[in-house]
């Protein structure tokens, strides 16, 4: 291979095409979109020519340091402490695994750094991960900066459209745009998780172009449950640039000789079809994540905090799992309160045993006498805690993040183990192998209610900067998920940060499902759906029906609403149930069995988002194995009511509607509970009628295609 012939990667549907700039020391992106898109000149190709910059400040470069790019920035700043900063690098090396896999060596012999982007590109679906690895090959340790784990360069024509999920504590996953003509955009997270107020996840399409239909779009995300960034360059020459990566610890981490630091993997999505498209992309990939755990049923759970909160005792929680079996629930969750010194949020965490005063017939005879119910057992579980005055702080005060001689915060009334120190992660392992191999526990909730504030570690004597104590926590964690899949794998883990603070594909791929936010209102969450099912796959989204009345937008929905919105996702419980009249558990018995029949499709299908929770109708369509047509496929469409009624009966309405979108034109559909069969073209074009009142706010429809030839369409 020449110096400038083009390496490709290949994706299911799409290319990426790297090169070297001619007589420069850097890569640059040729090609990025379906496939064929590298026969012909690169989108980003650029002049050359530079007035007051750099010709590396004008690349469309995929990697480039500090040094040779001075001005727009770079996305490896690395230094010999007490030396000016800066890597001046030469190609050392390429090798390929076909167009599956591609690593490409730079060397910088003064400093001692040698540098290596890594391509991969993931079967079945259309992303491309890409990571660096920096590894100090001189005498003395480095100063790293800045190591972004890659840069992704975006054709537009004069302004790019950015989409990206923001909020806050209880209104996660807010889908927000704005247009980035000139200037830098920037998304971050300083709290050692990925946060409540950004995700690491980001989508780009050229503002030239509708949002939606066929329109080239692109997205990133960081595969990192620690703090990050991603900033966004509109640079000069009319291409946005975006790099993603690490946020480190005090501003800096230390390399030492010999050492090799490996960012997070960054992965790389395009789709031809809109935001709506790439939330396909996404899907696919975490079905991927997934494995084979894909494939287990992810059950109807019944949570009891809403309900009880602290007040935990036996008597109570298995009168709630008489109710929860009754609804055709699969999973009953003890939440926070069940062990010992757990009466409210001051104290108890870090003493994982059950209380006896709460379970006096002995927890084991509690969880036999919940399985008799025909009910699987579930328990919350916060490993990273401890209270203050717990054994394992008073014991090993030494655990916990804080600096000597200074002010310790508390947040909920606790502290934040530091999980990077091998006996921490011990201690948190031999604690879950006690708990999950004492009792028959298939479910742990693991939450995580604060983040780090004083991250100091006491009695370590290196300067912070070689401490990395967020990469340090960050293996901590996964290395105790990891030992869960391992030595538990029948058990099912559920990720929460006080709601949505911790998402990312790293700990879901070590997950089952995620606690998407706190927020159980019924309008509230469909908003937070909406945002989430743009970036994570239905199977992942643990939502529950619950009698919260809404904190930004509390007006009351039926309990048709609330169970609609919850399916979804991954369908729970949390009311109150004991305070529901028969009537009502009659009619959650009965949306519960509904979505037992169709939570495959929900899981596995493809999925279509039918306008926003700002219009007044809108909908999640999800095709049956993907294919949208064929005779037997189904189709689930979940809708509901957000806006104003027609006003109905009392002057002329006519019904609201939803234009679903991939089905066949040329074939018919039945709606399996109202019998109408319609024609694809209808349904595509009219779109699917729906008869709003103010008792009924929330609709299930499922169709299956007809084979030719089956009843005809009828007039809705």
């Amino acid at each position: 291979m020449t110096p400038h012939e083009p390496w490709l990667l290949r994706t299911e549907h799409t290319v990426y095409a790297v090169t070297l700039a001619p007589g420069e020391g850097w890569a640059e992106l040729a090609a990025w979109g379906p496939h064929g898109a590298e026969r012909g000149p690169s989108p980003v190709d650029w002049s050359r020519r530079t007035h007051f910059i750099t010709p590396a400040d004008a690349a469309p470069a995929e990697y480039i340091p500090y040094g040779p790019r001075p001005f727009t920035g770079a996305d490896l700043v690395a230094q010999r402490p007490g030396e000016e900063r800066g890597v001046w690098w030469r190609f050392t090396g390429a090798s390929a695994d076909g167009d599956r896999a591609l690593r490409l060596v730079f060397t910088d012999d003064t400093l001692g750094l040698t540098t290596t982007l890594c391509y991969e590109s993931v079967p079945g679906t259309d992303v491309i991960l890409r990571w660096t690895e920096l590894t100090c090959t001189g005498d003395a340790e480095l100063r790293l900066e800045r190591f972004d784990s890659a840069a992704v360069n975006i054709p537009v024509t004069d302004t790019a459209r950015l989409t990206y999920l923001c909020g806050q504590w209880s209104q996660e996953f807010r889908r927000t745009q704005l247009e980035l003509t000139r200037g830098r955009f920037e998304l971050a997270s300083a709290q050692a998780v990925p946060g409540h107020a950004y995700a690491p996840w980001l989508a780009v399409q050229d503002a030239a172009h509708p949002t939606e239909g066929a329109t080239p779009t692109y997205g990133i995300a960081l595969e990192w449950p620690g703090s990050w960034r991603i900033t966004a360059d509109a640079e000069p020459g009319g291409a946005l640039r975006v790099r993603a990566g690490r946020l480190p610890h005090e501003s800096a981490v230390r390399l030492a000789p010999g050492a090799t630091l490996t960012t997070p993997r960054l992965a790389c999505a395009f789709s031809p079809d809109g935001l709506e498209g790439l939330a396909r992309v996404w899907h696919r990939y975490e079905r991927h994540l997934s494995g084979e755990r894909l494939h287990r049923p992810r059950q109807v759970l019944y949570n009891s905090w809403e309900a009880t909160g602290f007040d935990v005792e036996a008597t109570g929680q298995l009168e709630l799992a008489r109710l929860a079996a009754g609804l055709g629930a699969e999973l009953f969750v003890v939440d926070d309160g069940w062990f010992t010194g757990r009466d409210d949020d001051t104290g108890g965490l870090g003493d994982w045993y059950p209380d006896p005063a709460k379970f006096p017939a002995g927890f084991d005879r509690f969880i036999a006498q919940v399985r008799e119910l025909g009910l699987d057992f579930g328990l919350w579980v916060e490993p990273e805690a401890v209270s203050p005055g717990s054994a394992p702080h008073t014991e090993h005060p030494e655990w916990v993040y804080r600096v000597d001689g200074r002010p310790v915060t508390l947040v909920r009334n606790q502290l934040l183990l530091d999980l990077g120190r091998t006996d921490v992660q011990d201690f948190v392992i031999g604690t879950l192998d006690r708990l999950l191999g004492t009792y028959a526990i298939s479910y742990l909730k693991w939450d995580m209610n604060r983040p780090p504030t004083e991250r100091g570690r006491p009695g370590d004597p290196r300067p912070v900067e070689s401490q990395d104590l967020d990469a340090a926590h960050v293996t901590g964690y996964l290395r105790v998920l990891d030992h869960l899949r391992t030595a538990h794998p029948h058990v099912t883990v559920e990720g929460c940060a006080g709601g949505g603070g911790r998402i990312d594909h790293a700990t879901l791929a070590r997950t089952d499902v995620l606690w998407p936010s706190d927020n159980t209102a019924p309008l509230d969450r469909l908003t937070t759906q909406y945002g989430y099912l743009h970036a994570h796959a239905p199977h992942t989204m643990s939502s529950w029906v619950t009698d919260a009345p809404g904190i930004f937008d509390p007006r009351p929905r039926s309990l048709a609403f609330r169970f609609v919105s919850a399916m979804s996702g991954v369908l729970g419980i949390g009311a109150d149930i004991r305070k529901w009249t028969d009537a009502q558990r009659a009619e959650a018995a009965r949306w519960v069995a509904r979505y037992k029949e169709i939570r495959d499709i929900v899981h596995h299908g493809e999925i279509r988002l039918l306008n926003s929770p700002a219009e007044p109708t809108c909908g999640v369509q999800y095709d049956e194995d993907g294919r949208g047509s064929g005779a037997g496929a189904r189709t689930v469409v979940t809708a509901w009511n957000t806006g104003p009624l027609d006003g109905a009966p009392l002057v002329p309405g006519r019904p609201a509607r939803l234009r679903l979108r991939g089905l066949d034109a040329a074939a018919d559909y039945l709606d399996e509970a109202s019998g109408t069969a319609y024609g694809g073209g209808y349904l595509l074009h009219t779109g699917l009628p729906f008869h709003w009142t103010a008792d009924h706010d929330a609709e299930l429809v499922v169709l299956t295609e007809l084979a030719p030839g089956g009843p005809a369409a009828a007039t809705p």
